[in-house]
């Protein structure tokens, strides 16, 4: 059988931050998505990165099984869900091996689309990028009602997710845009936690070698009264919110 062929940006072999335990990273290629504070802007283009199998993979994740065996292996980007099939067989051979599979997503997808990548999905890392439509689309240049209708159908299957949310300050930070999210979170029956992930600017060396307007140029890191500020709004919901390393 021939081997399923996708597009990746890079991998990362001791992973600490996406999902629990340490863990290999694939970060694909292509994103529909055109955030504001985007740390991987160079992973944007569907046509650039580099073209690879998933036998490939899978003998990379084999090198660090010993490693990672009490953590797993998170498909990142990106957005994963642009290749779903390649996804999917990665999750696949992954659990032929006994690894747990996360999918880290906008959830900028057909829910269809992603169906069968969600059957072999342990935990997903669900980004909501803001609540209010209107600011939402402000960071990512797209609507928010393909991501709202992803985190129902998630809760409604209970596949079990991380909700995470990057606090930019004068930006996401908005506070009425917080308390409607932790409203909308409280909703989900599936949610283990919710991290809130601090603005910083380590990605903006990147947008300046692409030739890219980096609007957030004066846009200062989010502070830790800030982050406590908002953790604080969604644990009187009820939610199990934590700060988390930042984008």
């Amino acid at each position: 059988m021939i081997s399923q062929i996708g597009r990746i940006h890079s991998i990362e072999t001791f992973g600490t931050v996406d999902g629990p335990g340490i863990r290999f990273i694939v970060f694909t290629q292509g994103c529909p998505l055109r955030c504001l504070y985007c740390h991987n802007p160079d992973c944007r283009n569907t046509h650039d990165g580099k073209e690879v199998t998933v036998d490939y993979l899978i003998s990379e994740i084999k090198k660090c099984k010993s490693f990672i065996r009490k953590g797993g292996v998170t498909v990142s980007g990106g957005e994963p869900l642009m290749q779903p099939e390649f996804t999917k067989e990665i999750f696949r051979r992954c659990h032929e091996m006994g690894l747990h599979t996360a999918l880290d997503t906008s959830g900028y997808c057909a829910i269809d689309v992603a169906k069968s990548v969600l059957e072999e999905t342990d935990l997903v890392l669900l980004d909501i990028k803001s609540y209010k439509p209107e600011l939402f689309y402000q960071v990512t240049h797209v609507s928010i009602e393909t991501t709202l209708a992803m985190a129902r159908y998630l809760s409604d299957i209970n596949k079990p997710a991380w909700i995470r949310f990057v606090l930019v300050p004068h930006l996401t930070d908005d506070l009425e845009n917080i308390q409607q999210l932790a409203d909308f979170v409280a909703t989900l029956e599936n949610v283990e936690r919710l991290e809130v992930l601090p603005f910083h600017k380590m990605g903006e060396y990147k947008w300046e070698q692409l030739g890219l307007p980096y609007t957030l140029r004066d846009t200062p890191p989010a502070s830790p009264e800030l982050v406590a500020q908002a953790i604080a709004i969604f644990k009187q919901r009820g939610i199990n919110a934590i700060g988390a390393v930042g984008v």
